[in-house]
């Protein structure tokens, strides 16, 4: 499958991204529950990525008050999904303005719509996948013991997360597990065991063999 560095050069096209400054991408995926922000943390910590959330960027626009945040808050108010268009040029503006050239985005993309506008409009294919695997059972017990006391409020709209993100996201990963750019990581077991197959991912092949 590869590992980050020694995956395939990134695809460019006429003005994006890629050909300005060549960075490395890694998507991480996985449902809700399944461990993907505290894995970001220690990867960023161990091994130097920017992390870059399409929420959280989208909540800054917003709290920004430039037109386009306005414009942004209104669709959701309306229940309307935002442009991916619009998430890839704040993801793009926000790789664009680091300082780092590795970057970790974290659920995204969240669909195969979301998948071809990002190469499309960047010209970045991500050099790896992380996908943290997780059943149902055990990403319902860490999202509920988060919330005690709102347990039946939170039993079905946890249920229904998990049902868009394998409708959405599981054909996003099957697309790139036949481009080998899949890790699948069994995130259901404790967090120092799930990181120590995350690391081998990142390590590179002459670390390993040392």
């Amino acid at each position: 499958m590869g590992t980050v560095v020694d995956a395939a050069p990134i695809k460019a096209t006429n003005g994006s991204l890629a050909e300005k400054k060549k960075p490395t991408v890694v998507f991480v995926l996985g449902g809700p529950g399944s461990g993907k922000g505290t894995q970001c943390s220690n990867i960023i910590e161990n091994f130097g990525y920017t992390h870059l959330s399409a929420g959280d960027l989208l909540r800054a626009e917003i709290k920004s008050g430039s037109e386009n945040g306005t414009m942004i808050q209104n669709m959701i108010k309306e229940g309307k999904i935002v442009p991916s268009e619009v998430t890839i040029k704040l993801l793009q503006r926000a790789m664009e303005e680091s300082h780092n050239d590795k970057f970790l985005i974290d659920g995204f993309p969240r669909n195969e719509e979301n998948r071809a506008a990002f190469e499309a409009v960047t010209g970045i294919e991500p050099s790896v996948v992380l996908f943290f695997d997780c059943h149902e059972k055990e990403m319902e017990r860490r999202l509920l013991s988060r919330n005690e006391g709102r347990v039946d409020d939170n039993i079905e709209t946890i249920r229904k997360r998990f049902r868009v993100f394998l409708e959405s996201s599981i054909p996003v990963i099957e697309y790139y597990e036949s481009k080998g750019k899949v890790w699948k990581i069994d995130a259901a077991r404790p967090i120092e065991e799930v990181f120590e197959s995350v690391k081998v991912v990142f390590t590179p092949k002459n670390e390993k063999a040392n």
